[in-house]
């Protein structure tokens, strides 16, 4: 964002419902049906939402890095849970996203993805066209 700009950072939201399939054996969600959580929240935001807001080449990048802290199991209910996402870093041809699983009272999963814009038909990363910064830089929140 340019210096002296205020308009405030928000987060994305996504509604995400539970599937008696996502439990593991202990009766919570698996860990790995909680990164496709995130996965489906980043592609309603990058893939659906940014490109619909004229960023078209959010539709190809790449994840490069996971990191993800479990922080209460989440058992299966019939209400669906929040991801909550936004943009913590903005470089020139990659950026992280933040997470937050969470209800009204509890936080299940905070997690952060780095990805980069890249281009498929040389096979390498590209740098971030202004639209795409414009769509990001909506959602930052250092």
């Amino acid at each position: 964002m340019t210096e002296g700009c205020s308009a405030p950072a928000r987060r994305y939201v996504y509604t995400c419902p539970l599937s008696w399939g996502d439990l593991d054996a202990f009766g919570h969600v698996n860990n790995v049906r909680m990164l496709r959580y995130l996965e489906d929240a980043r592609v309603a935001m990058l893939f659906v939402d940014a490109v619909k807001s004229g960023a078209k080449g959010m539709a190809h990048i790449l994840v490069v890095r996971h990191e993800v802290d479990y922080l209460l199991p989440l058992e299966w209910r019939p209400e669906p849970v929040r991801v909550e996402m936004w943009v913590t870093a903005v470089r020139a041809a990659q950026f992280t996203l933040a997470y937050e699983v969470l209800d009204g009272e509890h936080t299940y999963v905070r997690a952060s993805t780095v990805l980069v814009a890249y281009d498929f038909r040389r096979g390498s990363p590209r740098r971030l066209t202004v639209d795409e910064r414009g769509f990001l830089e909506t959602y930052l929140e250092p």
